[in-house]
């Protein structure tokens, strides 16, 4: 877990539709339904407190796999390009990325928000200006590094209303990921392509950590959890100051995400793996294939 495994991963997100944007992006077109691409290049996973059900966010659209379920199914027929995406609450998710090429929206889709498991999304705020790739909540404060459309800059907002208002932070360089103490809103650790940065006072400063590098998530018993480019999965106990090697997801991983003190983990072929005794062990959760649209 070094730098130039935070390189590669870099390379990784890029190749997968993750990287910088395209001044004139073009979201993806819908597809007939006996040609349904299924979850290509995950960029989210998230698990819906009201009933468990695992959602993955894709280039491809929004995909729901229930409790005990296997296979997941694509929600009310979107092809949206979420890029950015989390579960704040039963049934009420926040997202970020560009529209499905039938809805006539921006390229850039800003903060956006369902409130029903994904069905509708409503805007929020930033429709047209930003697209945020790394987007984390708790409670009313979310936070966002993304890229500006008008500039084509990368930028690092913090909002502590929810999303509708933002104020402007330095990011300590461009984020892999991010993730919130589940006990302190404004600790975040960060992952850049140099390494991990620890902030105490939501993105305001930063300190470096180590230039170990890779996808963050923060279980509810307060252990921090780290992939690698290579799966390789470490925990800390200190807020990220020393690692331990735990296990692996045998594989690239393209998204990571704790709910409660599960870990969840997308590989680039679009299986999502998850663990439930802290990245020592891994099992299959979702397999990549698509069913018939929810």
């Amino acid at each position: 877990m070094r730098q130039a495994a935070a390189l590669t991963l870099v390379a990784m997100l890029v190749a997968a539709g993750c990287g910088g944007d395209d001044a004139s992006p073009e979201p993806s077109s819908p597809s007939p339904k006996v040609e349904d691409p299924g979850p290509i290049h995950v960029h989210g996973l998230g698990v819906n407190p009201k009933d468990g059900a695992l959602f993955i966010a894709t280039h491809t659209g929004l995909f729901r796999a229930p409790e005990g379920a296997q296979t997941a199914k694509r929600v009310a027929d979107r092809y949206q390009d979420t890029m950015g995406f989390t579960v704040v609450g039963p049934d009420r998710f926040l997202g970020s990325g560009h529209p499905d090429a039938r809805e006539g929206l921006p390229p850039f889709l800003g903060l956006i928000r369902s409130t029903d498991a994904g069905r509708n999304w409503d805007e929020v705020s930033l429709m047209g200006k930003s697209d945020f790739h790394v987007l984390e909540a708790s409670g009313d404060r979310v936070y966002g590094f993304g890229t500006n459309y008008e500039t084509g800059q990368a930028e690092f907002l913090v909002s502590d209303d929810g999303g509708e208002r933002w104020d402007q932070r330095t990011a300590p360089g461009p984020l892999i990921s991010l993730a919130i103490s589940p006990g302190d809103r404004d600790l975040i650790v960060g992952a850049a392509e140099d390494g991990l940065y620890r902030s105490a006072d939501a993105g305001r400063t930063w300190r470096p950590l180590s230039d170990d590098t890779g996808l963050l998530a923060w279980a509810q018993t307060d252990v921090l959890a780290l992939v690698d480019v290579a799966g390789e999965v470490a925990t800390s106990g200190d807020q990220g100051q020393s690692w331990q090697a735990v296990g692996t997801v045998s594989g690239e991983p393209a998204a990571f995400e704790a709910a409660g003190d599960d870990l969840y983990a997308a590989l680039h072929d679009g299986t999502i793996k998850q663990s439930t005794d802290g990245g020592k062990g891994w099992t299959v959760r979702s397999t990549p294939q698509a069913t018939a649209t929810e």
